[in-house]
């Protein structure tokens, strides 16, 4: 299923200019393959989004607690084996750069999935008027994280709702190198179509690469027109080594 079936709405292409260019390379994001990938797979990948420096300094920030206004240790709550840390406001750069900036062209496809999908709700341009939508409904807390994973842990599969505002998109980065600092823990994403055997993608992620992935459904063309389909997402068992991601979430927490 081409985004083509969905119609219109994907800029050609489009420049976006994070603060810091030595760590991110956002340059030249070509948004209408992406939109494709999201529309016939349920994710889209972008290789080189961080570089090996802007990993190395992010994936560092972990054990500085000043930068994080919560931690939660999987194995508490059941979600997996593991870390991951909240970023506390203000957001450090590059991450506030990065959630600013890839807001916009993914609102347009959300809006554009909304639209086919016969729903309401539409997100502004701006991501600040976003935030603001969230922070009248109580959801105040940021949600961009820091995840450390050891060997033996995982993450099981979820989605990350946190309040009644929910943006449909969200965006993973493998701060660490597979080979060379951890085996395993691959990234993994699945689909439940109505009546249907659960669907198994898993993305090949190298250092510096993000992935785009739904939060929760997405658009699906059927012989009836579009329909929802659930998605879940979940790292697998590392086997060794340390990896970390940051996770770019859009919406806050309640």
């Amino acid at each position: 299923m081409a985004s083509a079936a969905f119609g219109p709405g994907v800029p050609s292409r489009l420049a976006l200019r994070p603060p810091n260019r030595d760590l991110t390379r956002m340059d030249d994001l070509r948004w209408p393959d992406l939109a494709r990938d999201l529309d016939t797979y349920g994710c889209a990948l972008i290789p080189g989004l961080l570089s090996p420096h802007g990993c190395a300094e992010i994936a560092g920030w972990y054990d500085d607690a000043a930068r994080f206004r919560a931690t939660v240790v999987m194995v508490r709550h059941g979600f997996g084996r593991g870390e991951y840390r909240y970023f506390a406001y203000p957001l450090p750069e590059p991450v506030a750069g990065l959630r600013a900036a890839l807001y916009p062209p993914l609102a347009e496809i959300t809006n554009r999935w909304n639209q086919v999908l016969g729903e309401a709700a539409r997100f502004p341009a701006d991501h600040a008027q976003f935030l603001d939508r969230c922070h009248a409904a109580g959801q105040t807390r940021p949600t961009p994280l820091l995840l450390r994973y050891g060997p033996g842990d995982y993450n099981c599969l979820h989605q990350d709702l946190y309040g009644e505002h929910v943006f449909p998109l969200q965006v993973a980065v493998l701060l660490s190198e597979p080979g060379r600092d951890f085996e395993g823990g691959e990234f993994v994403l699945t689909e439940q179509r109505p009546r249907m055997q659960s669907r198994v993608e898993v993305v090949p992620l190298r250092q510096g690469d993000a992935v785009v992935f739904p939060v929760r459904y997405r658009p699906v063309q059927g012989g009836r027109g579009a329909y929802r389909v659930a998605l879940r997402h979940g790292v697998s068992r590392l086997r060794a080594g340390r990896r970390h991601t940051l996770g770019i979430i859009f919406h806050d927490a309640q």
